[in-house]
C-alpha cells in the first residue's frame, strides 16, 4: 500500500460531523470532506495525536491530527490547524494512502 503526501487543503462537505470524534477535546472531524474533485468520506478514525509548538518558552498546541479509513478503502492523514487565520483553511490532507489490494481467489 503506496502512501502519497497531499499537503493541500480541503473542505468540509454538508454539515455531517464524525460521530467517534466527539468527547476528546478534539475539534469535530467532518464526515466528508472534498479535496480536488472527489468526495472523501470518512468512515472510520484509526487513531489521533496532537502536535505542539513552542513560542518564547511558551508550549502551544498547533494541530490535531487524525488518521482514517475512508469509504472507499484507501487511508487518509488529515490535520485540523488550530492557527490558520480566519479567511485560510482549518483542515488538510497530509496524506493519501492507496487502498489495500484483496486477495481474490477462485470460488
Amino acid at each position: 500500500m503506496a502512501r502519497h503526501f497531499v499537503s493541500e487543503a480541503i473542505r468540509q462537505n454538508g454539515d455531517s460531523l464524525f460521530a467517534a470524534a466527539f468527547g476528546n477535546g478534539e475539534p469535530p472531524l467532518p464526515a466528508r470532506f472534498a479535496w480536488r474533485d472527489e468526495d472523501l468520506v470518512v468512515a472510520a478514525i484509526e487513531r489521533t495525536w496532537r502536535s505542539t509548538n513552542e513560542d518564547r518558552g511558551d508550549t502551544y498546541l498547533a494541530r490535531h491530527w487524525f488518521e482514517v479509513r475512508l469509504a472507499d478503502g484507501r487511508g487518509a492523514t488529515l490535520y485540523f490547524d488550530r492557527k490558520a487565520r480566519r479567511s485560510a483553511p482549518n483542515w488538510w490532507l497530509y496524506a493519501l494512502s492507496d487502498a489495500p489490494e484483496r486477495d481474490e481467489k477462485p470460488g
